[in-house]
């Protein structure tokens, strides 16, 4: 197979930028303009990928020309159910951006994640909008609600996925199936940390925590500090005997009362994101978690990017390249 290339924006702490990376493909570029996120990806693969902190506004993609793949996580406050769902009309959507770096790089394909809340009937126009210009650079579209549950990942996360690929690879590309087992429980996947200061009550809590947990939230600058989300989402961690109020610096330690709701630690919300324990995150609490909270699980972004690059690495007869301009004009069509 030959080497799979790729540019990402609004990347984060790398969680879809790892996922991608373990499913064979090379970062050209990563961009990210918050500087604790670019920290964190100098730590852990500065020596690797390119790593430009800046706007994205500022990027000129025609220097990428020729990538496989165009992918980021565009800004979510738009079309959040939390939020005011100003959608285009907030200066915070980077969809032109990225449609505008799309048609500059013209990849062979392009992964966009964003929350449910883009799903709605709300933003049924600006979804067309969007997949239009898409068909009108020759891609074929597909968008769909991806369950991180469904990969291994113990948390409800849905996330709403555009993937867009032009003929003739198009033709192969197939969603990722879901994994035949079931993710692990809470505490199954954090006995370890949990117990690691000395807790006597971390064999019973394991116990009481053997369900997958909701939605991490990593909240913004301006709102949400370290914790595990709003009222909803901590009655929810409440049931796993998890105190969501807040996030822990250290495990409980043996003197912590058996009983107790203890508070999560930065590493152990990577974990349940689906960071490995060697992933370091940059920044004081406040702003290592919120990069945590607001990664895409990297196990997520690996079966998406294993089912882009079997499209792309399939083999394509003569004449399907020859018929590469007619497939296109299909594209064009709107599904």
């Amino acid at each position: 197979m030959d080497e799979l290339t790729c540019v990402e924006i609004c990347a984060g702490a790398g969680g879809q930028s790892l996922g991608l990376e373990q499913a064979g493909f090379i970062h050209e570029a990563v961009v990210e303009l918050d500087p604790d996120a670019c920290e964190t990806l100098r730590l852990n693969r500065g020596s690797e990928w390119k790593v430009i902190e800046g706007d994205v506004h500022n990027l000129d993609g025609r220097s990428y020309a020729g990538i496989d793949l165009f992918s980021g996580g565009v800004p979510c406050p738009p079309f959040s159910i939390a939020g005011k769902r100003l959608g285009q009309d907030d200066d915070r959507d980077l969809f032109p951006q990225a449609l505008r770096l799309v048609r500059e790089t013209g990849p062979r394909a392009v992964l966009l994640e964003n929350v449910p809340g883009l799903a709605t009937r709300r933003f049924d126009s600006y979804r067309a909008q969007v997949l239009e210009q898409l068909h009108a650079l020759g891609y074929q579209t597909w968008w769909d609600l991806v369950q991180a549950s469904e990969h291994g990942v113990p948390q409800l996360r849905p996330r709403f996925v555009l993937v867009a690929m032009k003929e003739p690879w198009a033709g192969h590309f197939r969603w990722p199936e879901p994994s035949p087992s079931p993710p692990p429980t809470v505490g199954d996947i954090l006995h370890d940390l949990i117990s690691a200061g000395g807790w006597p009550g971390a064999d019973e809590w394991r116990d009481k925590a053997r369900r997958i947990g909701p939605t991490i939230v990593g909240g913004s600058k301006k709102h949400g500090g370290p914790d595990l989300g709003p009222t909803r989402a901590r009655e929810a961690w409440k049931k796993l005997g998890v105190d969501g109020l807040g996030v822990a610096n250290e495990p409980p330690g043996p003197d912590f009362p058996i009983g107790r709701q203890p508070k999560l630690t930065t590493r152990m919300v990577a974990r349940i994101q689906g960071f490995p324990d060697t992933w370091a995150f940059s920044g004081r609490k406040t702003a290592a978690y919120r990069q945590v909270g607001n990664a895409f699980p990297p196990p997520v972004a690996r079966a998406l990017g294993e089912a882009i690059r079997d499209a792309l690495n399939a083999t394509v007869s003569a004449s399907s390249v020859t018929d590469l301009g007619h497939h296109a004009s299909l594209a064009a069509e709107p599904n």
